[in-house]
Parts: C-alpha cells; structure tokens; sequence
C-alpha cells in the first residue's frame, strides 16, 4: 500500500519561533535563580512590537525586555530593512502572579488532599502523546526529520553569510512516499527562504537546491519525478512578525512529529514543567523512546491524559501498531513499573527544573541530535524490557 505523508519546519527566525524562543528565554531566565518558580509566559510580535505577557509567580526578577531584544537580534534581526530591529522595536509586558486556584491544586494534589503522600498536582487537564520510531536515526517520522534537517540547513547557510541575500524568515516542507509503511522516497520539497529586493528567482532556486536540499537529504530518497520548489511564492522581501505576526505555541506540530501522531493540543515553550502539556509529552516521548530502543517495537506511542490537580495520569495507553514483540498491555504494565508519570516522578526522572528550554524552541524538542535531551534517553531500555 502506497501513501503520501507531508510535514513542515520552520527557521529559528520565523515569528511564530521567535517568539518561542522569547518565551523559553525567559523561563530558563527565571529557572536559573528560582527552581520552584511557575511560569506560563506568551509572547506575540507584530511589525515593531513585541508583547510579552502570561502568569509568572518567583522570587526572582529577570529584565524581560533585555531578554526579548535578545533574542530577537541573536536571530538577526538587528536593522530596520530586514523587516523587524531588536535596537528599536517597543517591547510591552503584561505579567501576572499565577492564579491562587491552579496554584492550590498544583501545591497539594488530590491525593494528598484525600489522605495520601504530599505529592504535586498536575498544572493543567489535557491530552499528551509521545512517539518514536526506528525509520530515522532521530527516532521521528522521516518527513519531520527532514524537514528540521532542511530548516537547521537553512539556518547555517545564511549565518556563514555565504549569500548576503538570505534573511532570517523561512520554511520547509517535505512529502514522503511511503510503502507498506515505510518511508521509500521523497515527492516533493518546499523551500521557502526570506530575501533582499536584489536576489532573482534564479539566484535563490540554485542556492537553495545546492547549498541546503542536496546538502540535507541523502540521494538515495530522490527519484526522477521529485520535485523541488522553491520560494514557489515568487517573492518572500517582507518577512518575520512584519510579513505575518507572530505567536507563542502555534508552531505545535512542527514542534513535536509533524502531524504523524495526534497532538493533545498544549504548546510548550514558556511553560515551567508542573504544566504537563509540556512535561507530560516529554515523558511519553521518553517513554516511547525507550520502547523502540529496547527492541519492544518498531514503532511505540505513547498517550497520557491528566486531570488538573491530581497527581495521577486518569488515562494511560500504549500502542505499537502492530510492531510490538510483545503485546500492547504488557508493555503498558511494563512502562507503569519502572516509570513514575505524576508530576514529581517526571519532573525528577528528566531532571526538568532547570534552565534547559530555549534551544528546544527552534528545530523540533524532539529527535535532537544536537542536544543533550533527558527524554531523549535510552537509559530505562534494560529496564523496561526486564519488566516485560
């Protein structure tokens, strides 16, 4: 059986990122001094403007502006004609302590409220999924690979200066023919790169194909009917939160596996871990990594879903697909054993209380091979298949 299956990134200087990375930014910030803060912050960006606003209660103080400018002229963003200016651009924040209802529950779960172990409370309701597979050496679906691949490329490029024409906005995308479930080619690819007025059609097409497709996707994936369009749009002149404002946690798929799975719906970045639409998805990809790497499956998901203030997930499933060694429920059971899934267990398993979010908000959090993640870990393999 023979289908297609398509995924996107983004560059780090796309605006929805860009404010990503203000968000995380600010978190690491506030984690740094304070451990125990709770940060829920949101960043928006539009042509000259960068609000920053959320739910943050520390005993700490970090300069939010210094840190958004930051941000922002790290990703080059630092003169007028590129469209957006780190030196000039107005940085506004709206910041409020967290709620005193969420605060209790989080503060003392409902198990301990009902007699048990003082334990944390989940920080929100919700839905998360974590995955893995063998198809890629980052344990992601082939199509999101690539295109993180692409869109890391592209980054590269333009910050060697090796064409002066290339600004900091752009996208991938990758559509992959799979057969019998295997990923076997790549149909076409889409390379959007922002650019200065002067940069012709031409110039940008060869560029892009020499110095970003050819350099990121291994030959053996192109066939004679591959197709490759770049800035298919004509002209990309006017880009970042000037061409199309920007917005924390609406880049959700391309943070996670590119549409491959269900997403529950909660975005990462800015969020200290108690919130476990980010710690949660953390977790069961840790856990789905670790399944894969046991040799437990081929491909493993992994689905949580919590109530806000319990400390226990109200719903937990594994899946294999139909690749698993063993039966699903074993290494459900299996999974239940070795892994604590409330949020004190997760928070102390990937040691999360710490300033390490930022570089997760470009690229994926997932399958980085650049970084040293704690859920991507294959420590709990031997333990996990001992269990089962």
């Amino acid at each position: 059986m023979k289908k297609l299956f398509t995924a996107e990134s983004v560059t780090a200087g796309h605006p929805d990122k860009m404010c990503d990375q203000i968000s995380d930014a600010v978190l690491d910030a506030i984690l740094k001094e304070d451990q125990n803060a709770r940060v829920a912050c949101e960043t928006c960006a539009t042509t000259g403007l960068i609000l920053v606003m959320g739910e943050i209660t520390t005993s700490t103080y970090v300069p939010i502006q210094e840190i958004a400018r930051g941000v922002v002229l790290d990703l080059g963003y630092n003169r007028a004609k590129f469209g957006f200016d780190g030196h000039t651009c107005a940085v506004l924040t709206a910041v409020n302590d967290q709620s005193s209802d969420i605060a209790g529950g989080v503060n003392n779960a409902l198990e301990s409220r009902e007699g048990g172990a003082q334990l944390t409370g989940a920080g929100d309701q919700g839905m998360m999924f974590g995955y893995a597979s063998n198809e890629t050496e980052e344990r992601l679906p082939m199509p999101i690979a690539l295109a993180h691949r692409l869109s890391r490329r592209m980054d590269e490029v333009r910050k060697s200066k090796q064409f002066a024409w290339m600004r900091p906005d752009g996208k991938s995308q990758v559509s992959m023919l799979y057969e019998n479930g295997r990923p076997v080619s790549v149909s076409n690819i889409v390379i959007s790169t922002q650019h200065d007025e002067k940069a012709t059609q031409k110039e940008i097409r060869e560029a892009m194909t020499e110095a970003v497709i050819k350099q990121s996707i291994p030959a053996y994936l192109f066939t004679e009917k591959t197709e490759l369009l770049v800035n298919p749009s004509g002209r990309f002149v006017l880009g970042g939160p000037a061409g199309d404002s920007g917005l924390t946690g609406r880049k959700i798929i391309v943070d996670t596996y590119g549409g491959f799975v269900p997403h529950g719906g909660g975005c990462f970045s800015g969020k200290d871990p108690t919130k476990v639409d980010r710690s949660g998805a953390y977790m069961a990809r840790y856990a789905a990594v670790n399944v894969v790497a046991a040799g437990l499956a081929e491909r493993c998901q992994v689905a949580l879903a919590y109530a806000i203030g319990r400390a226990h997930p109200v719903s937990f499933t594994v899946d294999t697909f139909g690749t698993g060694a063993v039966p699903d429920e074993r290494i459900e059971k299996a999974m239940q054993e070795v892994m604590d899934f409330t949020p004190d267990g997760i928070i102390n398993t990937l040691v999360l209380r710490r300033p390490i979010y930022q570089q997760t908000a470009a690229y994926g959090h997932f399958g980085r091979l650049d970084l040293d993640l704690p859920w991507e870990k294959t420590d709990r393999a031997e333990a996990l298949k001992k269990a089962v």
